[in-house]
């Protein structure tokens, strides 16, 4: 073999050759082989370069606004730091401050939007605009937001824009309902006219802005506003935006959810026919092959859920499959599910298992009508819900399927699923076991078997049942966890101070899972309850004290502690074992303050301050817990988290005075019981007049004033006390002394002088005492 043919191995001849390219590269001598290759790609693939639309063509092509000055990025910069400290001595000046800026912005908006550094100015611009400065935005933006939301920046400026202006629109429909006689002639554009105007813009490339990376997301914000859907709900902020997203925000500024961004907001029609307009012309331009690509493509698949649940939610379509118009839907499933090998039936079984196209499939099981439901039911997941239930994936289309399911499909799934709750158990997938409870309180069916199958999963022994749902495998790791030991400092280290181990236990998703399962079976009454309430009894008052301040149980304590018409016994017994051990147990702190100390404790802190108070039989356990704080009030006053526990028991009261804290800390846990969401059953959620007649004498004894004394001799009849706003069965007499107790509390409150107190709730004096 010649030597020149001879093929050479080995990194140095790598190396040589690699330094022979280089060479020529900078010599030039390697362009006119890749001219002949560009030709050659160029002539190879004539159909498709002729195929290629003009509406890919003006996506490839991007414009260029320029950038900003060295001076002008300066100043942006400046007044994006003034914005975001937000340090203005009034909002006047804030305004004014505005106007300048946007002064200076004038015809620089989208180079502003386009710039990495003054992006985030546009956005906090927005943030502190009014209505009518979000429209000249708009105005401004116009022409250019098919650019603008496929760009890395600017697509975020346009989100923002969009959000912020949707309450806009609903306040300009109510107020052009609200005055329809007042006919004027305004120069201004409406808010809804230039959203229609930017779907103008967009019209014709929806199909790509699917599957772009910046533009997706603004796809899917511009789908929410049109479709009225709340802004601040959780569902929807992650469907709009992942957990990488950076938080524009200002120092001050009043963030809370309105009324208009945690409700559905009411649209014009107009917004819903544009939604039927977008689904009908993205169905059009697709075939069914590329829908199917989009069910599993990572960008394309959140708008696709968007998109799938507007089509089947909204009345004024079609929602069956087999209907001669072209949905979503029918592109999806074509044919009959329930026949075996079909199309549909295929394609579903190739979703179930994957990461993306399984969240599609949680949208068809929560938003399909009653007979494709149904369908889909029988033929996928009946005879299947204990394999389904098992994997990691499929259990997410499995939830979404048993929320659906009647009382008798139910019981059916029940029985199907307990032979597998032992594998359940040691996969964690507690999420399922989750629902499934939660659906038999809801539908009203028996948990006994469920709740028996689960107690044999986790083990008979009720001290350890609790541990392992919180998947807590070493009660040593825990207990090291929550009272780490301080290392003894030797005298070479006396000069730093001594820092405490690593935890060797870390929360973990498995735990976080385990204890929701153990806040929901509280929350049922009867068996599931029971269980845990007796798991928790069975424990050690040192291992309930490190429950109560690890991370991911603490919820379970608190959850514990909350207040119902059956469980005062028991509350009364964890209290007494959680905060008032026996002397022979090994505690060297005071629970109370070891409690009042801790970031996390400190919470259960607060649920027994209103689990105390409910029942009056409770209340003495109040006070001794007030005792215990009050008697490390130095402690508890160095301390950040102890000086908010010393302000929410307001313990300085206590140690003044005692009886106007009695009636103060009552009347607080009266109105935050009857204000608290349960589940509970509506016979379980009566209030006890009794005990609240019984409280307010007990505030009147405990008052020491001579006044208050002379004042409670006369009282009213116990029949008074038929129940709030109740003035069945008064007299005429009762009712002008109810009248004159509310004058004389009105009166009371606006002196300084004296506490302000309010009529009814035990609070009066004297007669008038109600």
């Amino acid at each position: 073999m010649p030597r020149e043919h001879k093929a050479k191995r080995g990194r140095r001849e790598e190396k040589k050759e690699e330094k022979k390219l280089k060479r020529k590269r900078e010599k030039g001598e390697d362009e006119a082989p890749r001219l002949k290759k560009q030709k050659s790609q160029e002539q190879d693939p004539p159909e498709t370069t002729m195929s290629r639309s003009q509406e890919d063509r003006g996506a490839t092509e991007r414009p260029f606004y320029g950038m900003l000055e060295d001076e002008e990025q300066e100043y942006f910069r400046h007044a994006d730091e003034l914005l975001e400290l937000n340090d203005f001595p009034s909002e006047e000046e804030r305004s004014l401050f505005l106007e300048n800026v946007y002064r200076e912005a004038d015809g620089k908006e989208l180079k502003i939007a386009c710039s990495q550094s003054c992006s985030r100015l546009m956005e906090r611009l927005i943030l502190l605009s009014s209505a009518e400065q979000k429209k000249k935005l708009f105005e401004k933006f116009a022409g250019n937001f098919a650019h603008l939301v496929q760009h890395r920046f600017a697509s975020h400026c346009c989100e923002t824009l969009f959000i912020q202006s949707a309450p806009v629109v609903t306040e300009e429909l109510t107020a052009a309902s609200k005055k329809k006689e007042d006919v004027e002639e305004k120069d201004t554009v409406s808010m809804e006219t230039l959203f229609l105007q930017t779907l103008d813009e967009l019209e014709g490339k929806m199909t790509f802005l699917l599957t772009d990376r910046f533009a997706s997301h603004t796809l899917r914000v511009l789908l929410v506003v049109l479709s009225g859907r709340p802004l601040e709900q959780a569902s929807t902020r992650s469907l709009l935006q992942s957990k990488k997203k950076e938080k524009i925000s200002i120092i001050g500024l009043d963030s809370t959810p309105t009324k208009l961004t945690l409700t559905k907001r009411s649209v014009p029609s107009s917004f819903q026919f544009a939604i039927e307009k977008i689904i009908s012309d993205t169905i059009a331009t697709m075939d069914q092959s590329f829908i199917r690509i989009l069910a599993t493509h990572p960008t394309g698949n959140p708008t696709l859920q968007l998109l799938l649940e507007l089509e089947l939610t909204n009345p004024n379509t079609k929602k069956g499959s087999n209907t001669d118009e072209k949905t979503i839907v029918s592109a999806l499933l074509p044919d009959n599910i329930e026949e075996e090998g079909s199309e549909s039936a295929t394609f579903v079984n190739g979703i179930l298992y994957d990461a993306i196209g399984s969240r599609l499939l949680e949208t068809i099981c929560t938003f399909a009508p009653g007979k494709l439901f149904k369908s889909l039911y029988r033929s996928t997941f009946k005879s299947r819900l204990g394999a389904l239930s098992r994997n990691e994936i499929s259990s997410y289309p499995t939830i979404r399927i048993l929320n659906r399911l009647s009382k008798e499909d139910l019981e059916e799934a029940i029985e199907a699923i307990i032979p597998q709750l032992e594998g359940l158990v040691q996969r964690s997938r507690t999420t399922v076991i989750k629902t499934l409870f939660e659906r038999c309180a809801a539908r009203g069916a028996d948990t006994t078997s469920l709740t028996t199958a689960l107690t044999s999963a986790y083990g008979s022994e009720p001290s350890t049942l609790i541990l392992k749902m919180a998947c807590i495998d070493d009660l040593a790791s825990l207990l090291s966890t929550t009272f780490p030991p301080l290392p003894s400092s030797t005298p070479a280290d006396d000069s730093q101070p001594p820092k405490r181990p690593p935890p060797t236990l870390k929360p973990s998703p498995p735990q976080l899972h385990g204890s929701l399962l153990a806040q929901c079976l509280l929350q049922i009454p009867g068996p599931p309850s029971e269980l845990i309430q007796s798991s928790l009894l069975a424990m050690e008052p040192q291992t309930l004290l490190a429950l109560a301040i690890y991370q991911t149980t603490t919820h379970i304590m608190q959850s514990a502690l909350l207040p119902t018409a059956t469980n005062t016994p028991f509350r009364r017994k964890l209290i007494n074992i959680l905060l008032f051990p026996p002397p022979t147990s090994t505690n060297q702190e005071n629970p109370v303050i070891t409690l009042a100390l801790s970031p996390t404790g400190s919470h259960v802190l607060d649920s027994l301050l209103t689990s105390t108070t409910s029942p009056s039989s409770l209340f003495s356990l109040t006070e001794r817990i007030a005792t215990a704080l009050t008697s490390s009030e130095a402690m508890l006053r160095d301390s950040f988290v102890g000086r908010i526990v010393w302000r929410n028991w307001s313990l300085d009261l206590f140690k003044r005075r005692r009886g106007e804290w009695v009636n103060k800390i009552k009347s607080e846990s009266a109105s935050l019981s009857s204000s608290q969401p349960s589940i509970l059953q509506a016979s379980e959620v009566v209030v006890d007049e009794g005990a609240v007649e019984e409280e307010g004498k007990e505030g009147k004894k405990s008052k020491k004033d001579n006044k208050q004394k002379k004042d409670n001799k006369s009282k009213l009849p116990q029949e008074s006390f038929k129940g709030k706003g109740n003035t069945g069965g008064k007299s005429a007499i009762q009712l002008a002394r109810e009248k004159f107790a509310a004058a004389k509390a009105d009166k009371m409150t606006g002196s300084n002088s004296k506490p302000a107190f309010k009529a009814g709730k035990g609070r009066g004096t004297g007669a008038n005492a109600i």
